[in-house]
């Protein structure tokens, strides 16, 4: 049974190492300057009017708030990589890789607006009222290639439901392996349990999903940046040395391009687009359901939610674990370097923590990336599934996180690796070619606050010719 998955993660690592190098940092970089620069450096421009719009109360009644939206795609957003995946690429590409990944999120936050904004310009509505939507909708809207817009749904299936739930299930049950119980059937155990309770809260329909990721992502975010402020803070004085080793490593080129799948480039530009998914067309998904006056709100929120997830709860973790004095090996990438570096400074209390924290951020991850995958099934058969069908499809997603926590370290990260790379491929040449849509979304927004008013978007008002569900 090994030498068989060891033969799969080597297909699988071929494929994603010719995606990586150069196509997957190539794309991102890219579409991050492009929109950057054709919004005017919106990720600082407009950052304090997204923290006023994120706070707006939903337009109907019943409808879901950009918050309660925003709560839904940082729950798959905010999770096990946050803690495992900033350790990972720490380990194995050094202190530089923090750099990147702040790179990839600042650069990514300009992506992020745009993907998200014409996911509400091209939003759809259901017979109760409520909007949904995604890349797919507008593959299909916009673009009129619906073709594209099912194989887009179907590796968002593969990606959330297959790729990162197994990957959160595993990085769970890896952060268990430091304590003296860990045996050979801990690993299956682990999972079961997680499968169990993911079939609970799914099995009991999507609608419940917004009220759990909206009560737990909160709470355990703040109390997770507290407890990492705290630790900075007792090695204060390793603050500067820090900060010039992650710089100084960063623009390292000879070791970067000397071996540039292993390098700090690389794996930042990974772990950050695993942590922050800008560009990848997956946040878009949720974007769609806000009931918003205008989709530029949307579009600011989901952009401040990339800088939630990774220049705040990634960089706390960065932050906690390289100023606790422990230095990071490849041997203890993953769940052990954190727990190390906690242990060092808060004693036997640090693993504990971080082993609480992962089943809290592995949880809410699971259930938002579930959240993506039955919008995407509805696209795909134009109708929402039979009850029979979607019962089977939770069941078989609950399978595949048991099967998950007993995965391979290396199949694990790089099958979630290799779908998210497929995503890019096909999103980001779409939100070039439509990105023009929500650069004059965002000048329309703009004229009507400098006018002093609440923004309300018209199709007409941006000359947009398709019928759309909500703006004409």
């Amino acid at each position: 049974m090994n030498e068989i998955l060891t033969r799969i993660d080597g297909v699988v690592n071929a494929i994603s190492g010719v995606l990586y190098m150069p196509w997957v940092p190539m794309f991102l970089i890219v579409a991050g300057l492009f929109f950057t620069f054709r919004t005017k450096l919106i990720q600082i421009r407009l950052l304090p009017e997204s923290l006023r719009v994120v706070m707006e109360k939903p337009k109907t009644s019943g409808g879901i708030s950009s918050f309660g939206a925003l709560m839904v795609s940082t729950a798959s957003r905010v999770g096990t990589g946050n803690i495992v995946g900033v350790s990972t690429a720490i380990c194995l590409g050094g202190y530089g890789a923090v750099f990147w990944m702040w790179i990839t999120a600042i650069l990514g936050g300009a992506s992020a607006f745009i993907e998200s904004t014409l996911a509400q310009v091209y939003k759809r509505k259901d017979k109760k009222g409520h909007s949904y939507g995604g890349p797919s909708y507008y593959m299909e809207s916009a673009l009129g290639q619906r073709w594209l817009g099912v194989i887009f749904a179907v590796i968002i299936i593969l990606t959330y439901a297959v790729g990162y739930n197994m990957l959160a299930s595993y990085n769970l049950q890896s952060a268990f392996a430091g304590f003296s119980f860990y045996g050979d059937h801990t690993a299956f155990v682990i999972g079961l349990i997680l499968a169990i309770l993911f079939a609970i809260c799914v099995l009991g329909g999507a609608h419940r999903l917004t009220k759990v990721t909206g009560a737990l992502v909160p709470i355990m975010g703040v109390f997770y940046v507290i407890i990492a402020i705290v630790v900075v803070v007792m090695h204060a004085n390793l603050i500067p040395g820090v900060f010039k080793n992650i710089f100084v490593s960063a623009f390292d080129f000879p070791a970067i391009f000397g071996g540039f799948t292993g390098s700090c480039m690389m794996q930042g530009i990974k772990r950050g687009l695993y942590s922050n998914e800008a560009g990848m067309g997956s946040a878009p998904n949720a974007a769609a359901t806000a009931d918003v006056s205008h989709p530029a709100k949307q579009g600011l929120v989901q952009m401040l939610s990339v800088f939630i997830d990774t220049l705040l709860i990634c960089t706390a973790t960065a932050l906690m674990c390289l100023c606790s004095g422990v230095l990071p090996t490849e041997e203890a990438a993953g769940a052990p370097y954190v727990q190390a570096a906690l242990q060092s400074s808060l004693g036997n209390f640090g693993p504990i923590f971080i082993a609480v924290s992962m089943a809290l951020f592995a949880f809410t991850t699971l259930i938002g990336n579930y959240y993506y995958c039955e919008g995407c099934l509805r696209f795909i058969f134009k109708r929402t599934p039979s009850h029979a069908f979607m019962t089977g499809f939770r069941l078989i997603a609950a399978v595949i996180v048991l099967l998950g926590a007993m995965l391979s370290m290396s199949l694990a990260w790089d099958t979630a690796d290799l779908f998210q790379a497929l995503m890019v491929i096909i999103n980001i040449p779409v939100i070039l070619i439509l990105g023009n849509t929500a650069v004059k979304t965002l000048k329309d927004y703009m004229a009507q606050r400098k006018e002093g008013k609440d923004p309300h978007f018209k199709a007409a008002n941006i000359g947009l010719k398709q019928e759309t569900d909500y703006w004409n």
